[in-house]
């Protein structure tokens, strides 16, 4: 064989003549001849196998030319032959290669016939991967259209393509290099390959799960092309060119370089890819397609795959955490994360791997600040993995934990859901304790630290002091000796002779005086000399004991009078001699072997100490990072459980799941987080309801322990605790979880429900509280199953209401609210009412512990009289019978206790009053109780009015809603009783349409009929003469009347309660005494008493509006009231009653806005709330804003600058409609000219600029001018409108930034120069400039001079930039601008002539009239 194939760069350069002995296509068949031809190169590869490619190659080429012609089976018939060819090279080839005996020839056409099968083989296979692309394309884009409409072999491809990629792959892993020359594959050849497995990489469902066998079969083929064909700096490049083009290949990118590295071993391939990335400039990657968030999801994703293979390479891609990409920061913290989590972690690390593992986790502290939400979000995220993974160190818990807290504040929602699961991730693998409350751990720490303090006392005491040897002493001093020595055998030394001689010759006679003293006396004292720093004296006296001894051995080494001598002398008399040294040394020596055992026993013993002491420090170490964990914790809680009521339902439940986890871990105030969270269970949002039912679930119904029994008690405990001290509202919230609890079936039911029993008959020692807890749990469980209370009736009267009610009212009224539950659950059926009679022991015991506590002072007595009164009306027969005859045994033990205080004559104002009533039995026989004298307790007549109250409350209620709708029930039994009585059908049939019209009547009429049969019983007949109720009402209303002679506080709190409820008896009662009670709101100098008249008229105004309407300004008043709990209680009213739409919306609600910087939280909250939710009313808050500023700003109010300032900030912000914000800045400018102080005007301003004006906004401002522009030399008034313009300049085009500039400069002068000579000056330069035109200008035709009739030329322009042009004749008049929208104001509508004088006029003269006079 002469030729050779090359492959192409292009397919069409085959059939082009190319060099020499090079192969070119002879002919392209046409599409008729190829079936012919396609049978023969079948025989031909059956024949001679894959070598017949090197015949048929041009039929192959002509498929691939005439490919948009032919029929689909033509090219399934092409592929297969093409895939036997190259599967019959893959099987003969591996013999021939192991032989190694080929010759030139055999190997040019063996390696002929690979290039020729690989090359058509990848054509095809990139043809019919475009055409499978296109037609999902076009199958995707026709609705409706069957999936393989008009591609008959798509589905075929689809499944066929894997089969190629393993024949390519079985092919290519053969050692085929050998065909080439050198072994030097040509790049050509490796460039088809890796072309066509890049090209099916970029089809969109490579990346999908279904397309795994193929992702992984091209991912193979291009690690063997990398491994055997050196094509790795060409993967490097199109690995980067597709992360650029195609952001959805980031993870197979991710996959395949994880894979070429780890089972193909070319680990460099992954820096050099980190590299290529790393080198990116930030301008480059912020550009548009510049697939900076492929290459931040490829990176996060390759180091999730191999770490470790990063870390060498990681420096390379750090720079880019200073760039401006916050996707490739979060992508280069996640991987930071990743490599601390899975490399750098566990304290057997060597010392680079700490250096780097502290150098990462700082890196990631400082991102926790990062500029932009989603990185901070992230890198709180990788902490988090960080320590559920236990790879943070201990020493940076602490720290770490004080950023995770500050997060919390942080202004992104992502930001705080990351830092609560930071949080709970910390709390949850805690390494301290088990229990984490500061309040548990204080104790400990203290004792401890004693303890610790204690053993270094005495460690220090115990410790020798050190002992220098003479050796080392001489070695110290030696230099100074020296220097004395040689300074003292010097010349000059003479001088210093005979300035010391003095006290040389002192000691001479010292010496003298004594006995003569031996040599060795004489040693000792120039060591002691030495010992004491006298250098120069040691020396003279040295010189000395040689003159007096020169043939002692201590000074025998002087015979030459030098340096070295005297020092070897000095030396040798501090330290001693060597065999000096040696006789003491045998006697220590002989010392120590004495009492080895003794220093042996001793050194144990203080080593011992020092482990002890060691082992202390690390306790009292521990301890405090225990203490200092858990503060930050209860620190977190407080913050963590406002979050439970934000908007966003996955902060919420982030929330909720780090209460529960806090709880667990017995942490300080982790109670409060549980019951804060509980009101949720009534969220409309279903998840934020499902989290709190599981929240509870987990730690209140799912109780451990080794029996059923043992569990339930366990989870009577638990609940019991929640219920302790609960508020109303929480236990209210805590039933509907308890009554989940008991409608599902679960096996704990029965043995609960018998510890519950147990708990409060007193068969168990057990707390008042968890008795009272346990009636409650009952009472719940009864709304699922009412026979669990129904059957027990007996029980609960006898324990809670009997002889020892008066004990324990607070057990009765429990005891009571559960049998309500049951009740209630009753009344809701439609069936006939379930009451027990009159004589049932429950109301005997009812009344006997009603009846005997009036005379009673029991502070509890009253609660369990309002719950007791409502029981009897729910459950009773004639329950007006009943409460009738108990208020007359009521008011017979009232008056038997005055009378038996009468006797003492010695009454107390402030505890007894003179009795104003009587029994009925003394009424009616018209005795007056003036008359009689008699003297009553204070308390006990406060509990007999507050009984008659709730009897009065609750007898209307038994009216409107028990009779009411015991009446429709028996109307609809009756009406169901004739319609299917015997009737005459051909009569029914006539008349049929007829007859459901006048039963529809018939119908709406009853009710009517009803309703108002109620309405006239509650009108005539409830406060009627004859009734009982009606001898209270003098007494109501002396009592309210006369709060200077009856004072004592619980009786005025119960007469003005009492005397509200008689009020809701009808319009009329109401009426009578509304005023009274308005005074009482007023002027009663009782909180108590004010907030409950806020509740009673409350009440009221939902009953009779009408009657109520002309008295809401006082209830607005109370909101400036000077007690809090009165405010708390004045906004939480009115705003149920503006919401609910009982109450109109007037300009009053600013004092609701005052309430925004109320000093309490509470109500400060409460008044943020009620504009939330005013602001979702349409126009409500839009409506009430000119007249919330009017009065705001009102000189007599007084409110400060920044308080208006503050409050408008907050009611502006609801104002977000275009149309609204440019109506508003109209009304606004009006507003100036009904403003009359400096101070008023510079409030308008100021809530001008609180607007987000817009452009059409600005238009309106530029047209009201006239209205402000005479104020603007007040700085009040220019600075606000000035920060309009730079927030109207701010991203606007170029033409509106030009008008925004020139208004900008028209305040600024104005401000600076005053309004009239900045006009003066404009006129002037105007008239100029008109002089200078008209002598410039041409003549004017003559007609063009004839007079104007009625009116004088200028030479001046009419109109001016700071002039409002005049109305045109045919323009329309302007509206009249309102300025309160919900009530009538004298000064809200605007004319010219009621303008203020002292303001700007609304007609201002025109500069023509200015300029004639």
């Amino acid at each position: 064989m002469s030729w050779e194939f090359n492959i192409p760069i292009s397919g069409d350069d085959l059939v082009k003549a190319g060099g020499v002995d090079q192969y070119v296509v002879q002919d392209v068949l046409t599409p008729k001849e190829l079936p012919s031809h396609l049978n023969r190169f079948k025989q031909a590869l059956r024949s001679q196998g894959p070598l017949s490619i090197l015949e048929h190659f041009d039929t192959a080429y002509s498929v691939l030319q005439h490919w948009r012609t032919l029929d689909m089976a033509v090219k399934e018939e092409t592929l297969e032959l093409l895939r036997q060819v190259v599967r019959g090279l893959s099987v003969s080839l591996p013999s021939m290669l192991d032989a190694g005996v080929l010759s030139a020839e055999d190997r040019k056409l063996q390696l002929n016939a690979v290039k020729m099968s690989v090359f058509l083989l990848c054509k095809f296979t990139e043809t019919l991967e475009s055409d499978s692309y296109r037609q999902s394309i076009i199958t995707a884009t026709g609705k409706g259209a069957k999936k393989n409409r008009g591609g008959e072999g798509l589905v075929q491809w689809d499944s066929e393509r894997e089969v190629v990629l393993q024949c390519l792959s079985q092919l290519l892993q053969l050692d085929v290099r050998s065909l080439w020359s050198l072994s030097l594959v040509e790049e050509e050849f490796v460039s088809c390959v890796t072309c066509c497995c890049y090209k099916l990489l970029e089809n969109p469902t490579i990346s999908h799960v279904k397309s795994k066998p193929t992702r992984d079969l091209i991912i193979h083929l291009l690690g063997v092309m990398i491994k055997k064909y050196n094509h790795m700096l060409g993967a490097r490049v199109k690995v980067i060119q597709l992360l650029q083009h195609f952001e959805q290949l980031a993870g197979v990118c991710a996959q395949a370089v994880a894979t070429w590295s780890s089972e193909f071993g070319v680990k460099a391939i992954v820096g050099e890819i980190m590299r290529e990335i790393g080198q990116k400039s930030s301008e480059e990657l912020s550009r548009e397609g510049s697939g900076v968030k492929a290459f931040s999801s490829f990176l996060s994703e390759l180091s999730t795959l191999v770490p470790e293979i990063m870390i060498p390479n990681i420096s390379v891609i750090l720079t880019h955490l200073e760039g401006e990409s916050p996707s490739m920061r979060v992508a280069l913290c996640e991987i930071l994360g990743e490599v601390l989590v899975r490399i750098l972690s566990g304290d057997q690390l060597e010392d680079s791997a700490r250096a780097d593992r502290n150098r990462f986790l700082d890196t990631l502290q400082e991102h926790m600040h990062d500029t932009h939400s989603n990185v901070r979000t992230h890198v709180l995220q990788v902490y988090a993995r960080i320590v559920n993974s236990k790879a943070l160190p201990l020493c940076r818990y602490t720290e770490v934990m004080e950023f995770a807290v500050g997060r919390l504040a942080d202004k992104s929602v992502n930001v705080c859901k990351s830092a609560i699961q930071l949080l709970a991730a910390f709390i949850a693998h805690n390494p301290y304790s088990c229990k984490l409350s500061s309040a548990d751990l204080k104790k400990p720490l203290e004792k401890e630290t004693a303890k610790l303090k204690e053993m270094k006392d005495k460690m220090t005491e115990k410790s020798p002091v050190a002992v220098i040897s003479a050796v080392e002493l001489w070695s110290a001093m030696e230099p100074e000796v020296l220097q004395t020595v040689m300074a003292h055998l010097e010349p000059s030394s003479d001088d210093d002779d005979d300035a010391d001689g003095e006290v040389v010759g002192d000691e001479e006679e010292e010496v003298n005086a004594e006995d003569e003293r031996s040599d060795r006396d004489a040693a000792i004292q120039i060591a002691q000399l030495l010992r004491h720093n006298k250098y120069r004296q040691a020396v003279r006296a040295l010189i000395q004991a040689h003159d007096q001894f020169p043939e002692s051995k201590f000074f025998s080494g002087l015979s030459d009078l030098n340096t070295q001598a005297v020092m070897y002398t000095l030396g040798h008399l501090f330290k001693g001699s060597e065999h000096e040294q040696a006789q003491e040394a045998r006697p220590l020596a002989a010392s120590a072997g004495d009492e080895s055992q003794g220093v042996s026993a001793e050194r144990a013993g203080a080593g011992a100490d020092e482990g002890e002491l060691k082992k202390q420090e690390m306790l009292v170490q521990y301890l405090r990072d225990t203490e200092g964990f858990a503060l930050q914790v209860e620190s977190a809680i407080a913050i963590i459980n406002n979050m439970l009521y934000w908007k966003t339902t996955t902060v919420v439940q982030e929330a909720i799941q780090f209460c529960v986890t806090v709880y667990e871990f017995s942490v300080a105030n982790s109670l409060s987080g549980v019951r804060k969270m509980l009101p949720l269970v009534w969220s409309s949002d279903v998840a934020v309801k499902d989290a709190v039912v599981q929240a509870y679930r987990r730690l209140y119904l799912n109780p451990q322990g080794d029996t059923t029994r043992a569990r339930a008690q366990t989870l009577v405990d638990s609940l019991s605790e929640l219920m302790v001290d609960a508020s109303l509202g929480t236990i209210q919230c805590l039933e509907e979880i308890v009554h989940e609890f008991f409608g599902s079936e679960s096996v704990l039911q029965a043995s609960v429900v018998q510890a519950l029993w147990e708990r409060f008959s007193g068969k168990r020692e057990t707390a008042a509280l968890h008795r009272r807890a346990a009636v409650l749990l009952l009472g719940m469980a009864a709304r699922a199953e009412r026979e669990v209370v129904l059957s027990n009736l007996d029980t609960l009267c006898s324990v809670a209401l009997g002889e020892s009610v008066t004990e324990d009212y607070l057990l009765a009224r429990d005891t009571v609210i559960t049998i309500c539950n049951v009740t209630d659950q009753i009344r809701m059926s439609k069936g006939a009412p379930f009451r027990l009679p009159q004589d049932h022991q429950l109301f005997s015991c009812l009344t006997q512990a009603i009846a005997d506590g009036v005379v009673l002072t029991c502070p509890y007595w009253q609660t369990f009289m309002e719950q007791a009164v409502r029981l009897i009306y729910f459950l009773a027969e004639s329950p007006d019978q009943l409460c009738g005859r108990l208020l007359q045994r009521s008011s017979r033990l009232l008056l038997e206790q005055a009378a038996e205080a009468r006797p003492t004559n010695q009454p107390d104002d402030a505890s007894i009053v003179q009795s104003q009533e009587d029994s009925p039995q003394s009424q009616a026989s018209s005795q007056d109780p003036e008359d009689q004298g008699e003297q009553v307790s204070c308390v006990s007549l406060a509990q007999l009015l507050a009984l008659c109250g709730g009897v009065a409350f609750w007898q209307v209620s038994h009216l409107e809603r028990s009779v009411s709708a015991e009446l429709r029930r028996r109307r609809g039994e009756r009406e169901e009783k004739e319609e299917k009585g015997p009737s005459n059908k051909a009569k029914q049939e006539a008349n049929d349409s007829c007859v459901e019209e006048e039963l529809g009547l018939i119908g709406a009429s009853a009710e009517d009929t009803e309703a108002e049969l109620i309405r006239k019983i509650c009108e005539t007949e409830l406060l009627a003469e004859e009734n009982l109720l009606c001898v209270f009402v003098p007494l109501l209303v002396k009592v309210c009347s006369a709060p200077g002679r009856y004072s004592h506080p619980q009786l005025t709190t119960a007469a003005c309660l009492a005397l509200s409820q008689y009020m809701m008896i009808s319009p009329t009662a109401c009426k009578e005494h509304i005023r009274l009670l308005f005074t009482i709101l007023e002027k009663s100098p009782l909180p108590i008493v004010r907030s409950n008249t806020i509740v009673a008229l409350g009440d009221l105004t939902v009953r009779f509006p009408n009657i109520l309407e002309p008295w809401t300004p006082n209830l607005y008043a109370r909101l400036s009231d000077e007690n809090a709990s009165v405010r708390l209680t004045a906004i939480t009213v009115l705003t149920q009653l503006v919401l609910k739409d009982v109450m109109k919306v007037k300009g009053q609600v600013s004092e609701v806005a005052v309430l925004l910087l109320d000093p309490e939280p509470h109500i400060a909250s409460l008044a943020l709330n009620f504009f939330n939710e005013l602001a979702s009313k349409d126009n409500a808050i839009y409506n009430l804003l000119p007249d919330i500023i009017s009065r705001l700003s009102d000189p007599e109010r007084g409110m400060t600058e920044d308080d208006f300032h503050t409050i408008m900030k907050q009611l502006f912000s609801y104002i977000t409609k275009e149309r609204q914000t440019e109506s508003l800045v109209e009304k606004l400018c009006q507003r100036f000219r009904t403003a009359k102080t400096e101070r008023q005007w510079a409030d308008v301003a100021v809530s001008l600029s609180l607007l987000s004006v817009c452009e059409r906004g600005f238009k309106r401002l530029q047209e009201c001018w006239e209205c402000y522009s005479d104020k603007l030399t007040e700085t009040g008034v220019y600075q606000p409108l000035l920060s309009i313009t730079a927030k109207l300049r701010r991203g606007a085009k170029p033409q509106f930034k030009a008008q925004v500039d020139e208004f900008e400069k028209k305040l600024t002068a104005v401000h600076t120069k005053g309004l009239e000579n900045v006009e003066n000056e404009e006129l002037e330069s105007q008239s100029e400039e008109h002089n200078q035109s008209q002598l410039t200008k041409t003549p004017a035709p003559p007609r063009s001079t004839r007079k104007t009739r009625g009116r004088v030329k200028s030479t001046v322009p009419e109109e001016s930039d700071l002039v409002t042009p005049k109305q045109k004749a045919g323009r329309r008049p302007q509206k009249v601008i309102i300025f309160s929208s919900d009530e009538e104001e004298e000064d809200a509508i605007m004319e010219e002539s009621e303008t203020p004088k002292v303001t700007t006029p609304i007609a201002r003269s025109s500069r023509r009239t200015r300029l004639r006079h």
